[in-house]
């Protein structure tokens, strides 16, 4: 395909820069990451908790971060710019994408809830998202996918990317939905993308069940750097989980992107356990890796 001709290509200049300017090692390209490769990144979602967290730690790895969502997010700072838009208006979010070298979806319904909420943010959203990202030719984007696209995996199982999906939520759906449109964008028109499966993003763990899927704010940024860098990221889903000492999930299938977690949740086992009571094996959300979403609705 000559989309395949194209990321190598693209993958051959990456080394040659990275070997150029004396990155020659596997370490020094990791601390190389946060050099701006990249002119302007759009990040949907910026009024969201993820959004909030990402916002000047992304200033490292562009030149202009534009920032939108359908909610205020305030106004622009040093080396951002601002656009608002709903992503169920085609027009607006192809309006947000002009311009734009890769995209950082964080924007969408991040909740289980109603399907018309979810339809309007999670599969009509990321529909004009990708339609956007063909016609205005940007070939990266990091979709904001979630672990409940694999929630009703036992938490005694470990799975990998090749594992199907088994949704836990509606939510869970429609992130199931957004990862199924990006391998056919990336197949058919060349669009790379990176399938965050995103755990529990928090400053800290809230209990046990988050031990294992904590995601650090830094670690976050990480694995963003990792997939806006990586010489040739294809379409990859990877798990985005903190260096956690226990885990529901292997990402052996994502190591050509680079990202290496460097905090855990060990630091909060004892506090979490002290805390907390003893977990009912007999609870859905005990015995299932969506937790509590195993359990929610229906809404009607």
């Amino acid at each position: 395909m000559l989309s395949d001709n194209i990321q190598l290509v693209k993958h051959n200049l990456q080394v040659l820069w990275f070997t150029v300017n004396g990155f020659t090692s596997t370490q020094q390209r990791r601390n190389a990451m946060t050099i701006k490769l990249h002119n302007r990144i759009l990040m949907t979602g910026a009024a969201g908790g993820l959004g909030k967290a990402m916002r000047e730690r992304l200033k490292a790895n562009c030149t202009v971060l534009r920032l939108s969502d359908k909610a205020d997010c305030g106004p622009a700072q040093a080396g951002e710019e601002v656009m608002l838009a709903d992503l169920a208006d085609a027009d607006g979010v192809h309006a947000m994408c002009a311009d734009v070298d890769a995209v950082v979806h964080f924007g969408g319904f991040s909740v289980e809830g109603k399907f018309d909420g979810i339809l309007q943010g999670n599969i009509i959203g990321v529909y004009n998202l990708y339609e956007a990202v063909r016609k205005q030719g940007i070939k990266r984007v990091l979709f904001a996918s979630s672990n409940h696209v694999t929630g009703f995996y036992k938490q005694s199982e470990t799975i990998n990317a090749s594992h199907p999906p088994r949704p836990d939520s509606l939510y869970g759906v429609s992130k199931a939905f957004g990862e199924d449109l990006s391998r056919f964008y990336h197949d058919r028109y060349g669009v790379e993308t990176a399938c965050l499966r995103i755990g529990s993003s928090f400053p800290e763990p809230r209990d046990r069940r988050m031990l294992a899927s904590w995601l650090s704010y830094d670690d976050l940024h990480r694995l963003v750097t990792a997939c806006l860098t990586t010489p040739v990221l294809g379409h990859s889903i990877i798990f985005g989980v903190s260096n956690n000492p226990f885990t529901w999930y292997d990402n052996a299938q994502a190591r050509h992107v680079g990202y290496v977690p460097q905090d855990s949740s060990e630091q909060f086992h004892a506090a979490i356990y002290a805390k907390t009571p003893e977990p009912d094996l007999t609870d859905p959300a005990v015995q299932f890796q969506g937790g509590g979403f195993v359990k929610m609705g229906p809404f009607e």
